[in-house]
């Protein structure tokens, strides 16, 4: 979606709690965030955002509330999980708690989960495992105020301040559309918002009404959240009925002709990746080998103990890498998803026998 950090906002919490980040309280506003400071950043968007046509007054108002916040930098700056190896990035969705909670999610919204799967093609425990990488099913949605976080980015980040400006610019317009007020609307450090943690535009270009009451409500209609993480997939060319990824087998060393755990467009085949001496385990039903010229993303991850995994992800391990542009998160979404699936046909199972 998602050009954000790829901390969802849980685990920054965690991480602060192990020492691994600084936390920071807000700070004095610079000049930048007066919306009222001729040649400020906040008054060069109001006058950009009213000639759109939003009240003046609202967007005075609003940016007048914001709150520039040294957190929210050293956050984006930290980057600790980039660190993590596989087996220690999985460790941290990989429970047995949130696999359990997961099954628990799918029974709760089997309806809208179904008819999600019906409309754009995406498993419900897809579904289920992105809501529950992002906030666990909703209960860690992020406690930053959205207006301060973004503005912080817009006007102080060194890097990338043009990219958050307008994401900053879309909150605006859809706290105003949605009659929100800005200021009480919470999220992640990044500005990430609800149950599947969109970004403004991400939310402005996906978020559905999936329960028909009129409301596009990510924070908290878990229904709406369930049709607009499939919408997204399904926009960003989620393919029905295809596995996300398969086992694979391959050398100890890793192939100096193969390039692996990208997270760009595949453009690596099968063939290749077999004559570089990666090769898929298995064949079933929902294998997403066809034959030599399947696109595939050659994986690599580190064990706990003994050689590395290998893993050949399909079309659809891309689009997942497309929520979050990281490998590792897709393949916790990927092996979360299974485990659910796992789980929930066995309970329904033993329902059905009881």
């Amino acid at each position: 979606m998602l050009e954000k950090a790829s901390r969802p906002p849980w685990l920054v919490s965690a991480l602060l709690t192990l020492g691994l980040l600084a936390a920071a309280p807000s700070v004095a506003a610079a000049p930048d965030f007066d919306p009222e400071e001729p040649g400020s950043a906040a008054a060069a968007l109001v006058d950009e955002l009213s000639a759109e046509g939003l009240p003046r007054d609202f967007l005075v108002t609003a940016l007048a509330r914001a709150n520039a916040s040294e957190e929210v930098l050293d956050a984006m700056s930290g980057a600790v999980e980039r660190h993590l190896a596989w087996p220690e990035y999985r460790a941290i969705f990989f429970t047995a708690e949130r696999i359990e909670q997961g099954v628990t999610f799918i029974k709760r919204h089997r309806e809208a989960l179904e008819r999600a799967r019906a409309t754009y093609g995406v498993p419900p425990e897809v579904i289920t495992a992105i809501i529950g990488v992002e906030t666990y099913y909703g209960r860690h949605k992020g406690d930053h105020r959205v207006l301060d976080s973004l503005a912080t980015l817009a006007f102080e980040h060194p890097e990338r301040g043009d990219f958050f400006r307008g994401e900053l610019a879309a909150f605006l317009r859809l706290a105003y559309e949605q009659d929100m007020e800005p200021q009480s609307l919470l999220g992640s450090y990044a500005g990430a918002m609800g149950y599947p943690q969109f970004i403004p535009t991400s939310y402005d270009a996906y978020a559905i009404d999936f329960d028909g009451d009129g409301q596009r409500d990510l924070w908290h209609n878990p229904v709406d959240a369930i049709g607009s993480v499939a919408n997204y997939f399904a926009e960003h060319g989620w393919r029905r009925g295809e596995a996300v990824y398969q086992p694979a087998l391959g050398p100890e060393a890793p192939p100096d002709a193969l390039a692996l755990n990208r997270t760009s467009l595949p453009d690596t085949t099968l063939g290749e990746a077999v004559a570089a001496g990666v090769y898929p385990l298995g064949r079933t039903l929902e294998s997403l080998i066809d034959d030599a010229e399947s696109p595939v993303v050659p994986l690599r991850l580190a064990a706990e103990t003994g050689p590395p995994t290998y893993r050949l992800g399909g079309y659809n391990f891309y689009v997942i890498m497309r929520y979050n542009h990281s490998h590792l998160y897709a393949m916790a979404v990927a092996e979360l998803a299974r485990a659910i699936a796992a789980d929930a046909q066995s309970s329904h199972q033993d329902e059905d026998s009881a």
